[in-house]
C-alpha cells in the first residue's frame, strides 16, 4: 500500500478499537532514542559490499539514493527542527545506509507515493524505495523487492460518530476512499465488492475527503490508519479488526539487482541481533501503547 514513532514521552490515550474514537494529540519520537539505535547498528565489512555489485555501486558513490516519505508519523516522518527523518521505515533506510556506508545519515531523499515507485527505480533516480511498499506479482514485474520486512493488513476508518459502519462489511452502497495505486482498489473488490470506491492520488486526500464528509469511509493498510490516528487526526475510529491477507511490505530495488540478496542478509542480521524489534518498539510499539513485539516475517 502506499503508504507510511516512538518512546512515550507523555501519557497519551489512543483509543483506537472499533468503538472508540480518537482523542490523541500525538506523541513526538524519542530523538535520542532512535538516533542512539540507528548509530550503533551494524557494518558490513569490505568482502561483504564487494560481493554485490549493488551495494558496491552505493559504497563508490558515497550515498544511498532512498525513495522514501517523509510525512508518515510512525513510519518516516520529517522533523523541521533537526531536519531529521524518523520512523519504521527511515530506521530500516538508515541502519542499511550505515551498514553500507558506515554512517546512517548518508542518503539522499527522493519523494515517493504510490503511484510513483516503481518509476523512479526504473529511471534509475534511486537505488532502492522504502515506503510501505507492498510486494505485489504486478509491482514484482518491473521491478524486484528485498523482504518482506514488516506485513499489515487493511482496516476501515470512519467518523466516531458513524454509527452503521463496524467492519468492512457494511461499506455496500458507501462512499469509501482509497489511494490510487495501492492495493487499495483490489481490496476493496475482493471484499467490499458493493462499495462506492473513490480513489485519491494521496492519503493525506482520502483523510481529508473523510473528514469533510465527502466520503463515508477510508480503507487502506492499518498500519497507515493506525499512523493516522497517532498524529491526533481528527474525531475519526477504526470500523472493526483488521481484514484480508498479510500485506508483505518489501524493499523496491531495480529489476534484477543482486542487492536483493544483500538486503535480504541485512534484514536477516537486524532480526537476529534484536535491532528490528527495538527498531518497531521505538517507531511504532510504545508510540501506540502496543507491548507485545510482533513476529518479523520471514525470509527467503
Amino acid at each position: 500500500m502506499s503508504i507510511q514513532s516512538v518512546l512515550k514521552s507523555t501519557v497519551v490515550t489512543l483509543a483506537i478499537a472499533s468503538s472508540g474514537s480518537l482523542f490523541a494529540q500525538g506523541t513526538p519520537i524519542n530523538t535520542t532514542a532512535f538516533d542512539a539505535l540507528v548509530a550503533q547498528g551494524p557494518v558490513a565489512d569490505a568482502a561483504t559490499i564487494a560481493a554485490s555489485t549493488w551495494a558496491s555501486k552505493v559504497k563508490q558513490a558515497g550515498s544511498l539514493r532512498l525513495g522514501g516519505t517523509q510525512t508518515s508519523n510512525l513510519f518516516s516522518l520529517l522533523n523541521e527542527k533537526d531536519g531529521k527523518v524518523r520512523g519504521f521505515d527511515a530506521g530500516v533506510a538508515q541502519l542499511l545506509t550505515r551498514y553500507i556506508l558506515g554512517d546512517g545519515s548518508k542518503f539522499q531523499l527522493t519523494q515517493v507515493n504510490s503511484s510513483t515507485r516503481e518509476q523512479v527505480l526504473i529511471n534509475d533516480q534511486v537505488d532502492m524505495v522504502l515506503a510501505t511498499y507492498s510486494i505485489t506479482p504486478a509491482r514484482a514485474e518491473k521491478i524486484s523487492f528485498a523482504g518482506p520486512y514488516y506485513t499489515s493488513q487493511a482496516g476501515v476508518l470512519v467518523k466516531s460518530n458513524n454509527q452503521t459502519i463496524k467492519s468492512h462489511n457494511d461499506l455496500a452502497g458507501k462512499k469509501t476512499a482509497t489511494q490510487a495505486g495501492s492495493t487499495g482498489p483490489a481490496i476493496l473488490a475482493q471484499f467490499a465488492p458493493k462499495a462506492t470506491v473513490q480513489e485519491f492520488q494521496t492519503h493525506q486526500e482520502a483523510l481529508d475527503a473523510l473528514r469533510q464528509g465527502r466520503v463515508d469511509a477510508y480503507v487502506t493498510d492499518h498500519t497507515l490508519l493506525l499512523n493516522a490516528l497517532s498524529l491526533g487526526t481528527g474525531d475519526a475510529k477504526l470500523a472493526g479488526a483488521p481484514f484480508g491477507a498479510q500485506d508483505p511490505y518489501g524493499i523496491g530495488l531495480p529489476k534484477g539487482s543482486d542487492g536483493v540478496a544483500f538486503v535480504n542478509a541485512f534484514l536477516k542480521k537486524i532480526q537476529a541481533d534484536g535491532t528490528w524489534a527495538k527498531l518497531w518498539t521505538v517507531s511504532i510499539g510504545q508510540r501506540t501503547g502496543s507491548t507485545a513485539v510482533p513476529t518479523p516475517p520471514a525470509l527467503p
